[in-house]
């Protein structure tokens, strides 16, 4: 998993007087189709989390009611009618073997995807700006601690070890521990983009002149070179939120995510693959969904990217 950082070294023409760097790249981003799209698909897929419950109410069915009457024990569970049981009341048919609406899981499990792949990637950038930035403007023993950490964590295959390690944790909160095991196993590749980039600010003229002022530390870091280092971070944890709404799908998938009764993905195109030719149908939506919100933030975060480094997204 990587990402093409922006570069604090090149040197671009500056920008007309009176509009900032962050005011050009919205303009650019305002003109870009893809980025309008993917912020369009996003938008639509935060509001249906956010909105679950007034959307399950309109329905009429909750995520985990069950409905028998939806099944035919004739044709061993499968739902009732074409297109896995679309009608006026299941807008999106029925779950094979249970008669649970497929709808109501589907917007909840945009809320469980959603809510695991941001939180996965703030730990993930927080942790790795944080200690990248430490690495590199420090330097000596304490990068050299740091960087070997990095290569550690890095030299381990993730999905596996994922696996190996939501296993073994007691379930107290599947949720937070697949925010934690995802952030831990994504910091390494922040920190490394950081720590380069620290690298190649902490000798510029702007600090050392921040240095003859007396100006301290601390105030260096969070002052001068931080504010640099915002925009390859905004493009990378951009990036890094498709990769963690797959990774948490796969986990689900394998079953070791999110434990039923709460509705995920990836739990859903698991179960659907005893059913796919039955009824193709409940294996379309959740698989549509994942591809779409995947897509959306991929969008996002090239056209950030693009829009932040422009002579960089050009080459």
């Amino acid at each position: 998993m990587s990402a093409l950082p922006l570069t604090p070294g090149r040197h671009a023409a500056p920008p007309p007087a009176g509009r900032s760097p962050w005011r050009l790249a919205g303009a650019r981003l305002r003109h870009d189709r893809a980025a309008l799209l993917g912020l369009a698909i996003v938008a639509l897929f935060v509001l249906m989390a956010l909105a679950a419950p007034l959307l399950t109410a309109l329905n009429g069915h909750g995520p985990n009611e069950f409905h028998p009457e939806k099944i035919d024990d004739a044709l061993a569970g499968a739902p009732r009618g074409s297109f896995g049981g679309i009608d006026a009341h299941f807008w999106l048919g029925a779950e094979p073997g249970t008669g649970r609406d497929v709808f109501s899981r589907m917007v909840y499990g945009a809320r469980i995807s959603l809510l695991i792949s941001l939180l996965a990637t703030a730990v993930a950038t927080t942790a790795g700006t944080a200690l990248g930035l430490t690495a590199g403007f420090a330097g000596g023993r304490t990068d050299l601690l740091i960087s070997r950490v990095m290569d550690l964590v890095l030299s381990f295959p993730q999905l596996i070890f994922m696996i190996a390690l939501v296993s073994v944790l007691p379930e107290a909160n599947r949720t937070l521990e697949l925010v934690l095991v995802m952030g831990f196993f994504g910091w390494p590749y922040i920190g490394r983009i950081v720590r380069g980039q620290t690298l190649s600010l902490r000798n510029r003229e702007f600090v050392d002149a921040a240095r003859a002022t007396g100006m301290t530390r601390r105030r260096i870091v969070f002052h001068e070179v931080l504010p640099n280092l915002m925009a390859p971070v905004l493009v990378y944890a951009t990036l890094t939120i498709p990769v963690n709404i797959g990774t948490e799908a796969a986990l689900s998938f394998l079953g070791i995510g999110v434990r039923p009764p709460t509705a995920s993905w990836g739990q859903m195109m698991s179960k659907a693959i005893g059913w796919y030719q039955v009824d193709p149908a409940y294996f379309v939506v959740p698989g549509v969904c994942l591809l779409l919100t995947v897509l959306a933030f991929t969008l996002l975060g090239d056209a950030f990217r693009d829009a932040l480094d422009p002579r960089g997204g050009n080459r």
